[in-house]
């Protein structure tokens, strides 16, 4: 089975990238997702970061902005963060793996936005990075309610630069010229990927 990593900075369109493939049916674990049911109620990370970040669960659930204010520009609070949160979706992630191989597919897709850094692409045969020019990416994140350029800036500081991403790539998709033409790079991309010896 072919695991490709998916990522993207944000305002890229990874996660409508990642709804391409699932319609080409291709099984995608989206990471985001995974972390959202993670701090949903009775979701197993409520308990541990409650512990850890006190009164940031609010109604049985962890309350996301209320985390953000805890963690966003402090390092040694992301870490702790980082180090509950993950080996509770990597082992989310293995029962995804199992679930794909036992229905005979021949290739995944993992979306994970800090792919890079967090040394993710290791862990994958083939990245694929999202991509569209800088003021396409920045009209796209500022149209988003509770979104100001501050915090785009400090989003876009802990991310990878684009270009990195790109230069890193094994593949590159470009959101930036619309959602048919992105679609049909995706299609390109799978058809490539399934021809013998081309991988």
């Amino acid at each position: 089975m072919l695991v490709l990593g998916l990522t993207g900075s944000i305002g890229m369109g990874k996660s409508t990238t990642g709804a391409m493939f699932q319609a080409e049916g291709v099984p995608v674990y989206d990471s985001d997702a995974a972390v959202h049911a993670l701090y949903a109620s009775g979701g197993a990370a409520v308990a541990p970061v409650e512990a850890a970040f006190p009164g940031v669960v609010v109604d049985g659930a962890i309350d996301r902005a209320k985390l953000s204010a805890r963690v966003v520009g402090d390092s040694e609070a992301l870490a702790k963060l980082e180090a509950i949160v993950h080996p509770l979706v990597g082992g989310h992630r293995i029962g995804f793996f199992e679930k794909a191989q036992a229905e005979g597919h021949e290739i995944v897709v993992l979306d994970i936005p800090l792919l890079f850094e967090t040394g993710g692409e290791k862990k994958v045969d083939k990245v694929v990075v999202v991509s569209a020019a800088a003021d396409i990416q920045r009209a796209r994140v500022l149209a988003r309610p509770e979104m100001t350029p501050e915090k785009f800036e400090a989003i876009l500081a802990r991310q990878t630069p684009d270009a990195e991403k790109r230069a890193r790539a094994d593949f590159v998709i470009d959101t930036g010229l619309g959602l048919d033409h992105a679609h049909q790079q995706v299609r390109d991309l799978l058809t490539l990927l399934r021809t013998p010896g081309s991988a």
